[in-house]
């Protein structure tokens, strides 16, 4: 694969996957190379001019108004990376740390950061050779930024801390020493360069809105499976009653639904069986659209951050100023991962609705209690209602948003801070809690459909189910079924399914 060249302005998330996920390589424009040059030296010259400038000769936070002489730049800029290493709990996965250092290589090659290009260079180096900073994912305020989860990764660079190489976890020193990437001692405002932003936080969301497009598109194609278990009525996707409601997102899945069960002996009109169906079907374009038209709009605020420069002073060569403002503020990240985590969750919410129907005889339109044909000896599918019932329950919690709490920190300098860090992390849990609930209704769709009695599915119906039925058989006497409910997850997780839909040229805009 081609390396990508970053500028700071131009990075796409489909790149952005490219590398953290695909293992492209990266390296920096000659404009970007020179302006990082630039800025560091008006860097130097401030410093070497005494000049009273937060961060390169002032201590952080509350500390701003200590003056720091220049021999002590070296000790100031390492004191401020470990000082902050403060996280807690679980490591990042290798994708999410992977997708901090590219966001932090492409905010600092706009030349906006005074960082020495061999300090990026060294970061660079740190990504192409696959060295993973262990970073643990809690103890972001997400302002100042992520300081605490960035200077983990700022440790490795140094040389300290741990790091993961070639599958191993072992010291930060040893693991640049192994992979042949330089070890870094900081010089005047580099600490700062490389712990002031809100690369973790969009790291941890752009992952999630990436695997959020192909997880609608799936819960879209696994919505149908049931819909056509349960003899659906296609009437209501009529195009003209979407068009007329000005909603782009619900007339994209309407359109979408149409082309999922395009052939299908199995769905019905509208008279035929009943007029009427209930909301979980009736109204699945207005459901699943509203979370699309949601993840439109995270997205292109994810667009926007991953170009931005989020550190903190700023460097403006052309105006020689130095200017201490907020861009590592995370609030605008903070409200749309907070209404992502509202749209994923959404999306969970509506597929437990039809596990119940699917598997409630009261609900199903004739078909046997939980899915069993020898009820009473056999439970069936009941738990597995009971399971999708209690994640989609924990989400509700999950999805209470971040951003509307704030706790002071740096005594009171910095009184009000984003959260967003937190929301980001939440998206993610949502998102897998979302992916586990679709994957049973996956598996009692198939099910239904088996027990109902075939007629023909739909055209992207049929690829579901013959992807679903190649890892998991239908279910005569009962046995354990989360050995079934994790196949169907780790189908779903694939994107085989995505990739179905793509060779039959299913799209959803």
């Amino acid at each position: 694969m081609e390396k990508l060249l970053l500028d700071g302005s131009s990075l796409t998330i489909e790149d952005f996957i490219s590398v953290t996920r695909g293992m492209r390589k990266v390296g920096l424009t000659d404009a970007s190379k020179q302006a990082v040059l630039k800025a560091r030296e008006l860097v130097d010259r401030f410093v070497s001019e005494h000049r009273v400038v937060y961060g390169l000769t002032t201590g952080f936070g509350k500390f701003s108004d200590v003056s720091i002489d220049q021999d002590e730049t070296e000790a100031l800029q390492r004191n401020l990376i470990t000082s902050h290493c403060c996280g807690v709990g679980e490591p990042f996965p290798a994708d999410i740390v992977r997708g901090i250092i590219l966001l932090r290589v492409n905010a600092l090659s706009k030349g906006f950061s005074g960082i020495r290009l061999e300090t990026l260079e060294s970061l660079i180096g740190m990504l192409n050779e696959n060295v993973v900073p262990y970073v643990p994912e809690k103890g972001s305020l997400g302002a100042s930024g992520d300081l605490a989860p960035l200077s983990h990764v700022a440790l490795t660079l140094i040389g300290q801390g741990q790091a993961y190489y070639q599958g191993e976890l072992m010291d930060g020193a040893e693991a640049m020493k192994k992979a042949g990437v330089p070890i870094i001692t900081l010089s005047s405002k580099e600490g700062l360069a490389l712990n002031n932003g809100t690369q973790v936080m969009t790291s941890v969301g752009t992952h999630t809105i990436w695997d959020a497009f192909n997880l609608i598109r799936q819960a879209n194609g696994i919505a149908m499976l049931s819909f056509e278990a349960l003899t659906g009525i296609t009437d209501a996707y009529f195009e003209g009653t979407h068009k007329i409601r000005n909603q782009a997102g619900q007339v994209s899945c309407a359109k979408n639904f149409l082309e999922l069960v395009e052939g299908s002996a199995n769905t019905t009109k509208q008279g035929e069986l009943r007029v009427q169906d209930a909301y979980s079907l009736r109204c699945l374009p207005q459901i699943h659209g509203a979370s699309l038209d949601c993840f439109n709009y995270v997205r292109s605020k994810v667009e926007n951050e991953i170009n931005a420069v989020t550190d903190n002073p700023i460097i403006f060569v052309d105006e020689e100023r130095v200017v201490s403002g907020g861009n590592f503020h995370g609030q605008p990240m903070a409200l749309p991962f907070d209404f992502l985590k509202i749209g994923l969750a959404e999306l969970a919410n509506v597929s437990e609705r039809r596990v119940e129907r699917l598997v409630n005889p009261a609900l199903s339109n004739g078909l046997p209690a939980f899915l069993t044909e020898r009820g009473g000896v056999n439970s069936g599918f009941m738990i597995v209602q009971y399971s999708a019932a209690s994640l989609v329950s924990e989400n509700k919690v999950l999805a209470h948003p971040a951003s509307v709490d704030s706790i002071p920190s740096s005594a009171n300098q910095e009184d009000h801070v984003s959260m967003g860090t937190i929301a980001a992390r939440q998206a993610r849990e949502i998102l897998g809690n979302t992916r586990k609930v679709l994957a049973m209704e996956l598996l009692t769709a198939c099910q239904a459909l088996d027990l109902r009695g075939n007629k023909g599915l739909g055209k992207g119906t049929q690829a579901f189910y013959d992807k679903a039925r190649s890892v998991v058989d239908t279910l005569g006497e009962d046995r354990v079924m989360y050995y079934d409910i994790d196949k169907m997850e780790k189908l779903i997780e694939s994107n085989e399914l995505v990739k179905a839909l793509d060779e039959l040229q299913i799209t959803l805009n």
